[in-house]
């Protein structure tokens, strides 16, 4: 089993920046790719962005490319989102999510959810 804890959010005036973290704990053999997605109210949740443990493969939603930026650190097993540049769009719960490759995660199959963490960008 697997846990995934979120921190990071909060309220920031359009124009900041936050960043996220996520930390997995427990046995997560065979789950390479650790992402974020996001929902905002009455929307489905989206993805943002996934990085596999290699580093070598990372992709943004275009929302948020150019903007945010996925890294992680393999020693630590945390993944963290650095938001830059944030509109008010960018408004949502967002969710740590880790699966077997950054395909499967990118479209949505997650093996693991995390609680999510709120962010709110105020115009």
């Amino acid at each position: 089993q697997v846990q995934l804890v979120e921190s990071g959010g909060g309220l920031v005036q359009s124009g900041g920046s936050l960043r996220l973290s996520c930390a997995a704990s427990g046995r997560s053999r065979g789950l390479y790719a650790m992402g974020w997605f996001r929902q905002a109210p009455l929307k489905q949740r989206e993805f943002v962005a996934v990085t596999t443990d290699s580093g070598g493969t990372i992709a943004y939603a275009d929302s948020v490319l150019g903007r945010f930026t996925i890294s992680r650190d393999n020693a630590k097993n945390t993944v963290s989102l650095q938001m830059d540049s944030l509109k008010p769009e960018d408004t949502a719960v967002y969710y740590c999510a880790l699966g077997r490759d950054s395909v499967s995660v990118r479209s949505g199959t997650v093996d693991y959810w995390g609680q999510g963490t709120q962010v709110t960008v105020s115009s």
